[in-house]
């Protein structure tokens, strides 16, 4: 770390805001994040070239090794992004996408509806936020493609209804982390008559960005309030059917690269995904089993290998997609040997924009924390003096801020809560205890949702098949809103001690702002004129 006197605590705010302005005004995300890494290597490293290239270096392999031994985690992450890109590569080869496209248009003929499945599926898939991200996009884009919404709407239902619907499911990859963590914390704070899972779900209404966040995707799907860039998009999407611009950078894009069987099957999509999701439900469930020796839901999910899990699943989903690959192919002559090589090649290569972006993400993360980014945000909470009645707004911004500079919501509170935890302790105000906590979780959704270098953003984009950059310009004015509406709830909150006073003031927020913006705006198109994209 550089010399004290330098002011190191002030000076780790550098290199993740450096990368972030960048990519903001630039919107070259591996070049930007690029910039972020090296930047913050030459801090910790005191301006040395030599040790900032050894750092950087050192960095990069301690993403895949750790101790003497494989980082399983980042790796399978890794696997899991390429085997859905081979997943969607044999799904639409067989005619999978083709077909679901056919069968949807027939039974879905409105942007509205197809905005409302997507939202539907991104609810419903709640397990874990990467399988959420990846997988809905990749069942709903056919439907919202042909229906002529933009990929940047669709990357934007997906975001809001992934990490914030499994922050407050208790069944989620999400919901035990964090039941775990407040364990501790509510036996310091004395907290002994309630359990954590009890203390979890009086957390939930608690969590105001969350209701924000899916309140106001609810009205936007519906009433199709469309502001800023997202207007931009949806005009063009409606206008030429093109779902991104031309020569937009896409990851995980393949219809130019592989031939597609005509007619396929609606079983060629259905199968291979139902294939992934019970792989993936069916091997958290045995792998927390087997760690806890419990089939009590809480306990399971506690102890789930969660990438091992998502590994296992995409493994399946890719046998049953191949299954029907070479049943709905079998008498086609164009489906020969090189056709099926090209599937994987092609596949698996549509996901590495995805993967060098994320690669590069978690390299900014770790660099960050030797900064210790995270610990200096976290101490102005601490060394703050003010009414404790005030301490659950501002750890709300906190935490926002925290997440948005380091890209990660899981980092964020993890640190944050302990903090949140103690303050609260020391100043004697235990029922300040659970409305913290969950103000700091839904900060770090909050910064989350609105930083370029968290990996559920990234995830969002590539799920949706669409440009990082779009997602994140467009997604902003919503996150925002939902951001100033839950800041609003938890000041009610803090004049009142009314914790559903303070959730109605937040939904009542986000409607009228949602109502305003149709009123003033309007809709993009007047869907009942509109005609649907060729299939």
């Amino acid at each position: 770390m550089p010399d004290a006197a330098l002011g190191p605590s002030a000076l780790s705010l550098v290199p993740p805001l450096l990368a972030l302005v960048m990519v903001l005004l630039t919107r070259k995300v591996l070049r930007s994040l690029a910039v972020g890494i090296v930047s913050a290597a030459l801090v910790v490293s005191d301006l040395d070239p030599v040790a900032t290239v050894r750092l950087v270096w050192d960095t990069f392999v301690g993403l895949f090794w750790v101790d003497g031994v494989v980082n399983t985690w980042n790796v399978y992450i890794v696997l899991f992004l390429l085997l859905l890109g081979v997943l969607a590569a044999f799904i639409m080869m067989s005619g999978g996408s083709y077909a679901f496209g056919r069968w949807a248009m027939r039974r879905v003929r409105t942007r509205r509806g197809s905005q409302l499945v997507a939202l539907v599926l991104g609810v419903v898939i709640f397990i874990d936020d990467y399988f959420n991200a990846l997988a809905v996009g990749q069942i709903a884009k056919p439907l919202t493609d042909r229906n002529r919404v933009s990929r940047a709407k669709l990357s934007y239902l997906i975001d809001s209804t992934s990490a914030p619907v499994c922050v407050v499911a208790p069944f989620s990859s999400w919901g035990a982390s964090i039941m775990g963590i407040i364990a501790p914390i509510l036996l310091a704070a004395g907290v002994s008559d309630v359990s954590p899972f009890a203390a979890f779900m009086a957390m939930v209404p608690l969590n105001y960005y969350v209701w924000a966040a899916l309140a106001l995707v609810l009205l936007v799907a519906l009433l199709g309030v469309d502001v800023g860039p997202m207007r931009r998009e949806e005009t063009r999407a409606v206008r030429t059917g093109e779902p991104y611009a031309p020569g937009t950078t896409i990851a995980g894009e393949l219809d130019d690269k592989l031939p597609a069987h005509r007619p396929g099957s609606v079983g060629s999509l259905i199968g291979p995904f139902l294939g992934l999701v019970l792989g993936v439900v069916g091997a958290i469930v045995w792998t927390g089993h087997a760690a806890s020796g419990s089939w009590n839901l809480v306990e399971i999910f506690a102890a789930t290998l969660v990438t091992e899990s998502l590994l296992f699943g995409g493994v399946v989903g890719v046998v049953v997609a191949l299954a029907f690959y070479f049943r709905d192919t079998r008498s086609n002559e164009r489906f020969g040997l090189g056709t099926f090589r090209d599937g994987w090649v092609h596949g698996a290569s549509s996901m590495l924009p995805a993967v060098y972006i994320l690669l590069m993400a978690w390299m900014t993360a770790a660099l960050i924390e030797d900064l210790g980014t995270g610990a200096y945000l976290a101490g102005l909470v601490a060394a703050a003096s003010l009414d404790p009645t005030w301490l659950v707004p501002l750890v709300f911004v906190v935490a926002g801020v925290m997440a948005f500079a380091t890209g990660t919501s899981w980092g964020s509170f993890g640190i944050l809560l302990p903090i949140a935890g103690q303050i609260v302790t020391e100043v004697g105000a235990t029922e300040l205890l659970l409305p913290a906590l969950a103000a700091v979780l839904a900060g770090a959704v909050l910064g989350d949702h609105c930083s370029p270098i968290s990996d559920t953003t990234i995830l969002s984009a590539t799920g949706a098949g669409a440009n990082l950059m779009d997602h994140v310009v467009t997604q902003l004015p919503y996150a925002l809103t939902g951001a100033l509406a839950a800041l609003g709830g938890y000041v009610v909150l803090a004049l009142t001690t009314n914790t559903w006073l303070g959730l109605i003031t937040t939904l009542v927020l986000v409607t009228a702002v949602a109502l305003a913006a149709r009123a003033a705006r309007g809709t993009v198109t007047a869907e009942d004129a509109l005609e649907p994209a060729a299939v």
